[in-house]
């Protein structure tokens, strides 16, 4: 009796076990954790600043979690955590004349000018996504400076000399977050 109870339990463990490693190989059961809300606005500013819209939502998943009322205690905003200095100056380029800091808070405008930014440092950063990334959470100047002075070469193989531990972290996150928002959403 014992043992065809511990036979069943066991039984039904190893069904339970194979048919969770199943789900964990489907990237639907992995879309409640990596949401992609304002897909729509995100597929498009990214689009229009050529970055890849997956690259755009592993930055607002790392950044916010997709809370558009998020702010850091920098002092950081939004969806895409902008900072109020270079939202105003990113609007001045874009020759935006009627932009005020408290749209930030809007989905549609930290979007625009968080991709518009983002795609600015990758200019700047000869298209190398990874310093793009770095810059856009320590600094373009203290990304410079790290080169300049060899004390990180940008290679993804030695994310962890990055001197900033918060902005080494946040590239190694936002990296893992767009595989997975890649592999989750169909862009393999």
């Amino acid at each position: 009796m014992r043992r065809r109870i511990r036979r069943k339990v066991f039984l039904v463990a190893a069904a339970f076990i194979i048919m969770l490693v199943f789900l964990l190989q489907l990237p639907a059961f992995w879309r409640p954790f990596y949401p992609f809300p304002y897909r729509e606005i995100v597929t498009a500013e990214a689009e229009r600043n050529g970055l890849d819209p997956y690259l755009v939502a592993a930055v607002i998943k790392t950044e916010s979690n997709f809370n558009p009322r998020a702010r850091s205690d920098q002092g950081a905003v939004g969806l895409m955590q902008v900072m109020p200095d270079t939202a105003r100056w990113a609007a001045g380029q874009m020759n935006w004349k009627e932009f005020r800091l408290e749209m930030l808070e809007q989905p549609e405008v930290n979007i625009k000018i968080g991709t518009w930014y983002l795609a600015e440092l990758k200019r700047e950063f000869s298209g190398d996504i990874i310093l793009a990334l770095a810059a856009y959470n320590g600094g373009r100047s203290n990304v410079h400076d790290w080169l300049k002075s060899r004390q990180w070469s940008g290679e993804r193989a030695t994310l962890d000399q990055i001197p900033f531990p918060e902005t080494r972290e946040f590239v190694k996150k936002v990296l893992r977050n767009y595989q997975r928002y890649r592999w989750i959403y169909g862009k393999k």
